[in-house]
This record gives structure tokens, C-alpha cells and sequence, in this order.
């Protein structure tokens, strides 16, 4: 089990720590809740070093993601360095190998992909690298913090003043290098934030620096809450290599404009389009008991569906969930639970953005 730079600092908070994609991670500190509700109402703090940065230079940087990624980096060019980029990464046959961020940047790119899939997508890198003059540099040399909620940026301002002109001039998806750090306006939680690497020799300071000005230390338990109340899903649960992008809500980030741009999986991704296909919703238990991942969905004409993501939402306190039902799906269905048919309440995603429900 490997630990991030961050482990002892965890361990000293007070963390419960536990195995996470292969890294010791911290679980929660005490409180799952008053975590989760630090982020919504104030600010909150991340270990996501885990996850793994790869830069990309060389004169075909550029072919090279436009034939990997199913959203096309061409546009980032339009808004300049630093600006961020979501995009699902397809096999041929169009399965989600990961989903991931990607960043413009001087020397050429920067990438962000999740921790459970390094070993994979390191090898889907280098075979697609292949075909292109690419230069590939893992960043060990980073950590990663998440700062998130609605002070976030306050408090990170606050602690280092002599950023404050470059981070409130950031756009939402947009980064921008502080004295060796990366600072970018992204997060995993619904809520204003950032997202910082952060050079390995300098975790200790601002780790300290982000306690002295009140962001609350949150652990897996809280960020999987929040991300579900977001509405985003979690790689190797709402999706993996044996689901189709259209059927878990990433149709909005796969760029079809350019006929000319033919990335990995595009044909599976056209044929789908033409022909119905299960589509990704929220669920609202409306009974009593605890909606989760591989329960059975049911709709008004019998047709099955299956939840991938559920939990109790301590934002709404009502159990919410994430699920693949079929086309015809309307407003209400029923979950079993325990053997027992639950009804339910069909929503778009998200349920919460901002602190807020997003729905009456």
C-alpha cells in the first residue's frame, strides 16, 4: 500500500485511514457529516495526490490527444494557457477507459488521471504514443490538494496574498502557475474551489498554512457525498471500460464538430446515437431505507434499470442515487430494497450545485 506525501499529516489530524486504489487514504477525521458540511458551507481540504499528472510536450502533443480523447483540446487554444479541459478516454469499441482532465499549457499538456487506473492508462499512453513525436513525463514531483466550498478560494487567497490577482482572475476550468505550484479553479464536489499541485518539498507549509486558515481536512467518506449530490460520476463505479459514454451522461463532453478528427472509439460513439440506449438519472428515495450501487431499478412499464452510486445525502437527508435506466424511463419508479419494491422520484443530475437543490 503506498502513502502520498500528505500520509503522516493525515495520521497526525486524526484521520481513520484506509485503502483506497492502492494508496493509505484518509477515510474521514472523525466526521463524515461535519465534513461534508464544511464544504458546503465554508471550506474543506483534499488529499487527491493519489491521482496521477502526466505532462505531454513534443511537436505532435496536440494529434496526439485529439486522437486520444473523445473531446477535442483544439478548443482550449481559444481561451489560452492554463485553460482545462474534461474528457472521457475511449477503447475502440468506445468503453470509458478513464475519464480525465487535461490542461494547455506552455511546453504543451498536462493531464490528470485517476489513481485505480495508473497501470492502465500509463499502457494505453504509450501504445496510442506510439503512432505520434510525444514526449510522456510522469510528475512525481508533485502533490495534490483540493480546497473546495465557498470560502475555498478566500482562504487560499488569504493564506498566500501574493497570488490573489492571478487566482481571482481564473475562469472556472482554468489554471494558472504560482512560484512553482499549479493552481486551477476545478474540483470534484459541486462547490466553488481549487485544485493545487503542489511541489513535494513544500506539503508540509502549505498543508499547516491551509489548517491556520480554517479549511477543514475531509476524507474519502465526505468527497464520495459530495460528488454524488454533484451529480459526477466516480470511474469504476457509475462507469468503466464496459459502458458507453452516452449511457453514463457524457454525451455533452464528446466533440463530434470536426468530421475530420478521428479519435479512438468515435464510430462507437456514432453508432450508439443512432439507436435508443439507457440514459444515466438521479434517483430520490421517497420511503424509508438507504438507496446503493447494484440495486435493481424498476420503471412505470416494467422495464429494469440498475443503480451504480447511492447513499444518504446529508445536504437534502433523503437517500439519493445515481442509476442506468431504460429510454422510455419517466418520472417515477421503484428501487427493491431488501426485497421490497421502493418508490421513487426520476431527476435529472445534479440534486445539489452550489449548496443548493436542484429541484422542487
Amino acid at each position: 500500500m503506498l502513502n502520498t506525501p500528505f500520509s503522516m499529516l493525515h495520521v497526525a489530524a486524526g484521520a481513520k485511514m484506509t485503502p483506497f486504489s492502492g494508496y493509505n487514504m484518509p477515510l474521514h477525521y472523525g466526521s463524515q457529516i461535519a465534513e461534508h458540511e464544511a464544504v458546503r458551507q465554508d471550506a474543506g481540504v483534499f488529499d487527491v495526490s493519489h491521482m496521477m499528472i502526466t505532462d505531454v510536450s513534443g511537436p505532435d502533443a496536440k494529434v496526439f490527444f485529439q486522437k486520444l480523447l473523445a473531446n477535442d483540446v483544439a478548443k482550449l487554444e481559444k481561451v489560452g494557457f492554463g485553460k482545462a479541459l474534461y474528457s472521457p478516454m475511449l477503447n475502440e469499441s468506445a468503453g470509458v477507459v478513464d475519464d480525465v482532465i487535461v490542461y494547455w499549457m506552455p511546453f504543451g499538456y498536462r493531464i490528470v488521471s485517476n489513481a485505480g487506473t495508473r497501470a492502465k492508462v500509463q499502457a494505453w499512453f504509450a501504445k496510442v504514443a506510439l503512432q505520434f513525436q510525444v514526449n510522456l513525463k510522469e510528475r512525481t514531483d508533485f502533490a495534490m490538494l483540493a480546497i473546495q466550498g465557498p470560502q475555498a478560494i478566500s482562504k487560499v487567497c488569504m493564506m498566500r496574498p501574493q497570488w490573489q490577482d492571478r487566482i481571482l482572475a481564473l475562469k472556472l476550468f482554468q489554471g494558472v502557475e504560482c512560484d512553482g505550484f499549479f493552481v486551477a479553479r476545478t474540483g470534484y464536489t459541486g462547490e466553488e474551489g481549487l485544485e493545487v499541485m503542489i511541489p513535494v518539498s513544500e506539503v508540509n507549509a502549505f498543508w499547516q498554512d491551509l489548517l491556520k486558515v480554517g479549511a477543514i481536512p475531509c476524507g474519502l467518506a465526505a468527497r464520495d457525498t459530495l460528488r454524488l449530490e454533484a451529480g459526477m460520476n466516480l470511474y469504476g463505479q457509475d462507469m468503466d471500460e464496459n459502458v458507453h459514454p452516452l449511457e453514463a451522461g457524457l454525451a455533452w463532453c464528446i466533440d463530434l464538430k470536426d468530421n475530420q478528427r478521428n479519435f479512438i472509439g468515435r464510430s462507437g460513439v456514432e453508432a450508439k446515437m443512432n439507436t435508443p440506449y439507457p440514459k444515466q438519472v438521479g434517483l430520490l428515495l421517497l420511503g424509508k431505507g438507504v438507496l446503493r450501487g447494484h440495486q435493481v431499478f424498476r420503471n412505470h412499464l416494467g422495464e429494469m434499470g440498475e443503480l451504480t452510486s447511492g447513499t444518504f445525502s446529508p445536504t437534502l437527508k433523503q437517500s439519493i442515487a445515481m442509476a442506468r435506466v431504460p429510454a422510455h424511463t419517466g418520472e417515477t419508479g421503484q428501487v427493491e430494497i431488501r426485497g421490497e419494491w421502493q418508490e421513487v422520484r426520476v431527476l435529472p443530475l445534479p440534486f445539489v450545485r452550489n449548496g443548493q437543490k436542484c429541484f422542487e
